[in-house]
């Protein structure tokens, strides 16, 4: 017979339940008592509740428990055959208590070989809890005050495939080269939020996500990246990096790269070099200032290019640093200060973001071409009737048209369009 135990806080009568059965603790003895369906069988789970939220979890649970659910307590200390001895332990559920590294015994999961599922997420650990269950494949740890992962603490967890370690207290001092190496199947590193001021060592090549933001990185040293080349997605936003902070190839060794995500740094260029097949670079709100011809040229297949919110002027926006981006859908250029739309655009855009900038015409030659082009946001510049030319919409059959231009004649094209609701305005 399989056994679910959950824990939880009982609701009161105008609330849902979260369970049908019952547990009475206290700090030195906790007993439970539990009401089990008359129609037991393989399948049948049993369900534990308690009346107060716990602060001890219980000290026996049956052998043939599979999913633990002590969420949402106030459980400070769990004894060794709470989780322990439980060959069919698939899933623990500890996040939202007020455990520390004091109340979690070495042996908490001895025996327990089979848990692919632990979450001790807003707890008040300050390291990473050692002889953890080897089967582990999800490990939440976020939300706690984590320092510090000792070494060898992860160096039997070699099935893990995503760990959760955002919202801690992580500096470089507390990882160390072997920290994640023997995590050959790990796809997904959340280190979010945390002191970081560079990028962890040792990185596993399974690795398709890796979340850095919100960190203090400074510099990306392209050794450190080197032995993560599946990488898929890198998130670097809201950190410190500046003009030296990604050195040109500093990020060629990830050859897989789909997404790189720069949002709030303090960059002053695109960075050179990036890896040829990435498809969306995303790096609004940092000090770019120019665009230079060959810029973005070593990134044929970019679909998605955002540069709002910097500090572009017409000026120095090269007319061809468009041009090589023939896969180019979405660009989006708001809260820049151009004073004219950029010449060059790839044919194949489907959508423009000019808003919030300080255009003051619209010559229809730069709009030429973008026959694919269905989002057009001109939303807070300073057009006037007069700033529009002559057949500028001509050519834009899909165009749907969004922004505070001043009067709806403007909208219209020169012929009467086939699909009249296909340009559309929003004062």
């Amino acid at each position: 017979m399989a056994w679910t135990c959950r824990c939880s806080q009982t609701t009161s009568p105008g609330q849902l339940s979260t369970s049908p059965c019952r547990t009475t603790s206290s700090r030195s003895s906790p007993t439970t008592s539990c009401r089990v369906s008359a129609a037991c069988g393989p399948s049948t789970s049993t369900t534990i509740s308690s009346p107060l939220r716990l602060s001890v979890a219980p000290q026996f649970l049956p052998r043939s428990l599979r999913v633990a659910d002590l969420a949402a307590n106030q459980v400070t200390e769990i004894f060794p055959l709470t989780f322990g001895e439980k060959p069919a332990l698939r899933s623990v559920y500890l996040h939202n208590n007020q455990l520390s590294n004091a109340g979690l015994p070495p042996d908490a999961f001895h025996g327990s070989e089979a848990v692919v599922t632990l979450s001790l997420s807003s707890n008040r650990l300050s390291y990473l809890p050692p002889s953890l269950p080897p089967s582990l494949e999800r490990l939440h740890l976020q939300n706690n005050f984590i320092s510090k992962v000792p070494r060898g603490a992860l160096s039997r967890q070699t099935h893990l495939r995503e760990l959760y370690l955002q919202h801690n207290q992580l500096t470089d001092s507390g990882l160390d080269a072997t920290t994640f190496s023997k995590l050959h199947h790990l796809e997904y590193l959340d280190l979010s939020h945390n002191q970081l001021a560079s990028v962890p060592a040792a990185l596993p090549r399974s690795l398709a996500v890796l979340h850095l933001g919100r960190n203090c990185i400074r510099w990306v040293e392209a050794a450190r990246l080197r032995g993560a080349r599946g990488l898929r997605y890198l998130l670097l936003q809201h950190n410190q990096l500046g003009a030296t902070g990604l050195p040109p190839g500093a990020l060629r060794p990830l050859r897989g790269l789909h997404t790189l995500h720069l949002y709030g740094n303090r960059l002053e260029r695109v960075p050179l070099a990036l890896p040829r097949r990435l498809r969306a670079l995303v790096l609004p709100h940092n000090h770019v200032t120019v665009l230079g011809a060959r810029d973005l040229a070593g990134m044929p297949g970019l679909a998605e290019l955002n540069l709002a919110y910097n500090r572009l002027v017409s000026a120095h926006v090269h007319r061809r640093a468009f041009r090589p981006l023939r896969a180019l859908r979405s660009l989006d250029l708001a809260g820049n200060r151009l004073t004219r739309v950029p010449g060059g655009l790839p044919g194949g855009l489907h959508t423009l973001r000019l808003q919030r900038n300080q255009l003051r015409a619209l010559e229809p030659e730069l709009l030429a071409g973008l026959n694919e082009l269905r989002e057009l946001s001109l939303a807070h510049n300073h057009l006037r009737i007069g700033d529009i030319g002559p057949g500028t919409w001509h050519e834009l059959q899909a165009l749907q048209v969004r922004g505070g231009l001043v009067s709806r004649t403007v909208l219209m094209a020169p012929r009467p369009l086939a699909r009249p609701w296909e340009a559309t305005e929003s004062l």
